[in-house]
């Protein structure tokens, strides 16, 4: 499954949100020196999706807010039930 996803690097509390236009928005406590930002990116959407972080890597966008993410072992359908279920913000 690919997941576009918009970061939010230095919020203050870590978490997934589905915005009202459907897009998502993962806010990161970690800031955006030395890929720590993008680590937890991936750990946080592979516990969000129940799958091991080597699942989970970015495909497109390692340096940009907006992330294109690779989930393997995830398809559409169940991806869209475990988005389905994260808060809206």
């Amino acid at each position: 499954m690919l997941l576009v996803v918009r970061v939010v690097p230095r919020a203050s509390k870590a978490g997934i949100a589905v915005e009202a236009d459907g897009s998502v928005k993962v806010r990161l406590q970690s800031p955006p020196v030395d890929g720590a930002a993008n680590a937890e990116l991936v750990q946080l959407l592979a516990a969000a999706f129940g799958v091991p972080r080597r699942a989970v890597t970015i495909a497109r966008g390692a340096h940009a807010r907006t992330k294109h993410v690779q989930l393997e072992g995830i398809d559409e359908q169940r991806g869209a039930a475990v988005l389905a279920t994260l808060k809206t913000a």
